[in-house]
Parts: structure tokens; C-alpha cells; sequence
């Protein structure tokens, strides 16, 4: 059981360096130092919200850029392109790459004694399959799924089914932007101490999407891979945006680190 009572809490990341890129503040941390925020901030009771920054998030999320700088979000890496922009802007980059689909389902194994958590999001099925291979190779409890289409459409509903479940942790997978809004416009009617957007988790969990080799993760070339799965959808954010991206992060020249 969880402590409703919030205790003190040990804030292993907020004191630490931040680096601003395309206008947004993201911590620079380490994956087992994020981990123990984020457990000690769910034994305390505390709520938090954690997004994942990669190109499509600092592009997409542009319009959401004050609402999210002032909501007190965790904002982290994701992806070597953030990389890339960081060393551009600030001749810096981060100790360790926390990209999502990897980070998330570590992050909930390690923590499974304490967390109950709900799936909010992707196609019709694909929520549920996501929840058994959570239950079945990391040991996580699901308390229940939503899709992010018909099931999702009556809000109130969604809310209440939710808060209905005694679920500490959300994860919500909308895409960018749409779930980053989601997170922030709702969080305040939920009961759930930890909101995370994981875009494309689900359908890697379920098995609709298939992982890069291992070999291709460690060179950094899993963007590649999923380019030449789904050309026609990903060609634009591999090409376009991540020009849009790039004049972004260049033009605002970020170039003060934040503490």
C-alpha cells in the first residue's frame, strides 16, 4: 500500500542543470537518478508528470510550450537528435539517452510493488494486449485500459473510470500533442500520482510494432529502422520537422545553461 500522506521527499533531479532547447527545459539526469525521483515522489503521494522530449515532441508541442514550462513538468531526452541540438546549442549533451519505450516499462518493473496502473490510449486492443505483456514480462499490476478513440471520446467518463480503479500511475499514448494536452488539462481531476506520455509504447508492447535490433539501438539508428518500416507516415518528421526542429532550437539560441 501506498502512503496517502505525503512524507518528505529527497528531490534527486530538481536542483540539478537543465539544458533549454527549442524553448523547453530538459533536466539533465540520469536514468537511475529519474527512477528514484519518481519512486520516492509516488511513496510520498506527490503528483508529477513526466514527458519525453525527442524532435517530434519539441516541434509538435510548440503551441502547449507556455502551458508546459509553467506546469512544473519533468521534461527529458529522447533520441539522438536531441542530442545532436544540444551539442549545437549548448556544446553539452546529456549523460544517458531516456527514451521512453525503454525507460517506462524498467521504470514500472522496478516499482511493481506499489504500482497500479492504467493505459490510456492507441488503437482499439491494442491498450489491452500492451497491459498483458506489462503484466506477463515486467510483473506490473494493470488496473485498467481505455483506447484513444471511441472509448476516449466521453471524458467525464474516462475520468471517473480511472479514478474508479485506485490507479497511482497513467500512461497516456495520444501522440504528440494531443497527449501531453490531455495530461495537463485532466490531472487535476485525477486521483493519479504519476502522468506519463509514451507515444508509441503501446503498439511496441503489444507487439503491432516491432523493436531495431539491438545491435541498431546501440548505434543509435533505431529512428532509421522505424523509417524504413513506415516511410509514408514518418518520412515528413524525419525530413521536414527535423528542419523545423533545428531552426528552432538555433533560432531561440538557448544557450544559457539553467540551474
Amino acid at each position: 500500500m501506498i502512503s496517502e500522506t505525503p512524507t518528505t521527499v529527497i528531490d534527486d533531479i530538481s536542483s540539478g542543470p537543465q539544458w533549454q532547447l527549442g524553448g523547453f527545459n530538459l533536466r539533465c539526469t540520469t536514468r537511475l537518478a529519474l527512477q528514484q525521483h519518481l519512486r520516492n515522489n509516488l511513496l510520498a503521494g506527490n503528483q508529477c508528470t513526466l514527458f519525453f522530449a525527442n524532435t517530434n515532441f519539441i516541434v509538435q508541442c510548440q503551441p502547449l510550450q507556455e502551458q508546459i514550462n509553467n506546469s512544473h513538468a519533468i521534461i527529458v531526452n529522447d533520441g539522438i537528435g536531441i542530442d545532436i541540438a544540444t551539442w549545437l546549442v549548448h556544446r553539452q549533451t546529456f549523460p544517458e539517452n531516456l527514451n521512453g519505450t525503454d525507460f517506462v516499462p524498467d521504470y514500472l518493473h522496478n516499482v511493481r510493488e506499489h504500482a497500479r496502473v492504467f493505459l490510456l490510449g492507441g488503437k482499439p486492443g491494442v491498450a489491452a494486449r500492451a497491459a498483458l505483456t506489462l503484466k506477463e514480462q515486467f510483473g506490473v499490476e494493470v488496473v485498467g485500459t481505455c483506447d484513444g478513440y471511441c472509448q476516449a471520446n466521453n471524458i467525464e467518463r474516462v475520468v471517473a473510470s480511472i479514478n474508479a480503479t485506485r490507479a497511482n500511475i497513467l500512461l497516456v499514448a495520444m501522440g504528440n500533442p494531443l497527449q501531453e494536452q490531455w495530461i495537463l488539462t485532466h490531472r487535476s481531476q485525477l486521483k493519479v500520482k504519476l502522468l506519463i506520455g509514451v507515444g508509441a509504447l503501446f503498439d511496441f508492447l503489444a507487439g503491432d510494432k516491432p523493436r531495431a535490433p539491438r545491435f541498431i539501438q546501440r548505434l543509435r539508428l533505431e529512428w532509421l529502422y522505424r523509417l524504413c518500416l513506415e516511410p509514408s507516415r514518418l518520412i515528413r518528421r524525419y525530413t521536414v520537422d527535423i528542419g523545423a526542429f533545428l531552426a528552432l532550437c538555433l533560432r531561440k539560441k538557448d544557450r544559457e545553461q539553467l540551474h
